[in-house]
């Protein structure tokens, strides 16, 4: 199993929900972060004074998934959360050791 953490525009979070639940993978966790990769950040204009923005609103979104899985899963994130521009984000994969599903006690790929 590997788990997938996608940084990603946060205008793009629905549009890589839609994509995952299409290839058949349901169930993601979302947080609201901030941070900033090369861009380092912008400037922007409120009442007429120039301020730096030096953390940049994100999305993370966490997904675990089986090892057949990953490929098509990391593609339709690609494809989902790519604009072309600076700022697209950033996509890791991590191995994931076991998975436990608390209600009922099933374990690994079964708990997912």
């Amino acid at each position: 199993m590997k788990m997938i953490v996608a940084v990603v525009k946060p205008t793009k979070l629905d549009m890589v929900r839609e994509s995952l639940t299409s290839i058949g993978i349901e169930g993601m966790t979302c947080s609201e972060v901030t941070g900033y990769g090369r861009q380092k950040g912008h400037t922007e204009i409120y009442r007429g004074a120039e301020y730096a923005i030096n953390f940049v609103p994100k999305t993370r979104i966490e997904v675990v998934v089986t090892d057949g899985q990953l490929d098509p899963a990391l593609k339709v994130i690609c494809e989902a959360a790519n604009t072309g521009k600076i700022g697209d984000g950033k996509v890791f994969v991590m191995n994931v050791e076991r998975s436990i599903r608390i209600r009922t006690g099933e374990t690994d790929e079964s708990a997912l």
